[in-house]
């Protein structure tokens, strides 16, 4: 078995059992962000035969003191399946994580493909269908969240769950860069940010998705969801409870994380 297909196989048991596990820079080094996406592919493709369905990409890294904590210069990506997904205030069951954490964020919905390798913000903003407030719930697989840019990447960058809200906004009637989000867990905020710390905007970050994505061959496409980044500090879930994001101009999304094991 190549190093490549031991990383995925490690990364496939830890997702399987609930059981963390160690990081795979081991097997693939800490700096080879090629070989990190070829584990990742692996990963997706075992999900994808076991019956999951792609339903649109995530956006790690988009902030630039995130980047210089790992030693990157860009962001990162990972893949999104149907079984992620959550409605907003719909419950979450904390059994299906092994060490979660929550960012406010732009959800961008595309009506039509984004397949130019050089995709700009013009081609973005003429495919968006439309914007929702979300929360992203990452996870690692990797115990302790002892990653380096190669195990986050492999481990379909830290992906766990997803939160939409439930009222679509226009593109062109929101001020995404201007967008203030507060995130509040038990009536303290434990998080506030704002669209520019996003690239300079949930747009651009999604511009970038789309030259790399069509430069590997995996182009977005109509009806993708896309969670284009943390607008603030991530926040630690440790027990049952709930996470209100509100993001000017676009409205609130909640999260409700509940005790136990997924149906």
């Amino acid at each position: 078995m190549s190093d490549l297909h031991t990383a995925a196989k490690r990364l496939i048991e830890a997702e399987t059992t609930r059981t963390s596990c160690a990081p795979v820079r081991d097997l693939i080094g800490d700096t080879d962000q090629d070989l990190a996406y070829q584990v990742q592919t692996l990963v997706t493709s075992a999900r994808v035969e076991n019956g999951a369905r792609v339903v649109g990409r995530k956006i790690g890294l988009t902030s630039r003191a995130v980047q210089t904590q790992l030693g990157v210069p860009s962001p990162d990506f990972g893949t999104l399946f149907d079984d992620m997904a959550y409605t907003d205030r719909e419950p979450i069951p904390l059994g299906r994580f092994l060490q979660p954490r929550v960012e406010a964020e732009v959800a961008v919905v595309l009506d039509r493909d984004l397949d130019s390798e050089t995709a700009n913000v013009a081609d973005v903003v003429r495919a968006t269908d439309f914007v929702l407030p979300a929360i992203e719930v990452v996870d690692s697989r990797i115990a302790g969240w002892d990653i380096r840019i190669t195990d986050t990447i492999a481990d379909n960058a830290s992906s766990g769950a997803f939160v939409l809200g439930t009222n679509p906004k226009r593109l062109t009637d929101v001020d995404l860069p201007a967008t203030g989000m507060a995130m509040e867990a038990r009536g303290a905020v434990v998080s506030t940010g704002a669209g520019v710390a996003c690239l300079g905007s949930p747009v651009a970050a999604v511009a970038w998705l789309a030259r790399v994505s069509a430069r590997q061959g995996t182009s977005l496409r109509a009806g993708d969801v896309i969670l284009s980044g943390a607008l603030g500090p991530v926040a630690p879930v440790t027990s049952a409870g709930s996470f209100r994001a509100r993001l000017s101009g676009l409205g609130e999304v909640t999260a409700i994380f509940t005790e136990g094991e997924p149906a």
